[in-house]
């Protein structure tokens, strides 16, 4: 709609305002019984002679505002006409339009998918300049590069439990058990200290999902079971999970599998000190009951969520 047509519509509804005002003014005045009532010198032909000038001028006034609200809404644009809704306009043909206003509940579907349309539109060159994709590689590269991509998925799980124990054995406060629940891809059971506990899913050497819990939170179900999916019943250890699932693909690098992990249980340790270390921006330890639950991605500081970076 353009701003002519706002602007015309916008002084219509103006004039409609003014239109209601008099007109309620005007039967509020017949209503009473309006006379005037002059001087005593006056006659009575005088006295009625006044009164119905007054009742010729308010009525011009209504003819005037009538004709003011004809002449802006004749300017205005006529509608396009009903939507054209194919095949849905059968399914209100059994009932009364006024009892299952059917018809109008479809036309703001209409009129939704039709914004949801321009919306994405508009996003999708803005999201394709930015590269989401967990891998360097173009989809123009030769079919053989292409299939050298899924190394980061076959690796052998004696390679995966060296690299892991290695990394668990270079720091005394970690502890990292080595499952293999659902078949040749490692799940990880970290335990930090007394501080948290973590779940995380590998496929090859790529992480696929990360949970963190706490320390005195049951890792395992009913029947004995790793629990893999529920999150922390904490409000601090489900935003470090967040934290940790941006991590994950923060550090993801498919020319490096193997430094991606490290790199990412390098991350995960530096939350030894979630409970000491304050703030690097504003050096509290708490912030809205919470402690710094972010760490930087290369320096390890810890930040609240409303301080990070």
């Amino acid at each position: 709609m353009s701003d002519s047509t706002l602007d015309t519509l916008h002084k219509s509804l103006d004039v409609i305002k003014i239109l209601r005002c008099n007109m309620t003014g005007f039967f509020q005045l017949v209503g009473a019984g309006f006379r005037i009532d002059g001087t005593e010198t006056d006659s009575q032909e005088d006295r009625e002679k006044a009164t119905r000038a007054v009742l010729i001028a308010e009525t011009q006034k209504l003819k005037d505002n009538f004709t003011e609200l004809e002449q802006a809404v004749l300017s205005l644009s006529h509608p396009a006409g009903p939507f054209n809704l194919g095949n849905t306009l059968y399914v209100n043909q059994e009932v009364a339009p006024d009892r299952v206003p059917l018809y109008t509940q479809l036309v703001d579907s209409y009129k939704w998918m039709e914004k949801v349309h321009e919306y994405s539109g508009t996003a999708y060159p803005v999201l394709s300049q930015n590269s989401l994709k967990r891998t360097y590689f173009n989809a123009s590269i030769s079919a053989k590069r292409r299939r050298s991509l899924v190394n980061s998925y076959i690796v052998a799980p004696e390679a995966v439990n060296s690299a892991i124990m290695g990394f668990s054995n270079s720091f005394n406060d970690i502890d990292i058990q080595i499952l293999r629940p659902l078949g040749s891809n490692a799940v990880l059971n970290i335990i930090l200290g007394r501080t948290l506990r973590s779940v995380a899913i590998l496929k090859g050497w790529l992480i696929e999902w990360v949970v963190i819990r706490g320390f005195n939170e049951d890792m395992t179900k009913e029947d004995g079971t790793l629990n893999l999916w529920s999150e922390s019943k904490y409000k601090v250890f489900q935003k470090v999970t967040d934290n940790a699932n941006a991590a994950m693909l923060h550090f993801c690098a498919p020319t490096h599998p193997e430094l991606s992990v490290k790199s990412f249980l390098t991350w995960l340790h530096s939350y030894i000190t979630l409970f000491t270390q304050p703030c690097k921006k504003c050096g509290l330890h708490l912030s809205n009951n919470l402690p710094p639950t972010w760490r930087d991605l290369r320096t390890l500081d810890p930040y609240h969520e409303e301080c990070k970076p």
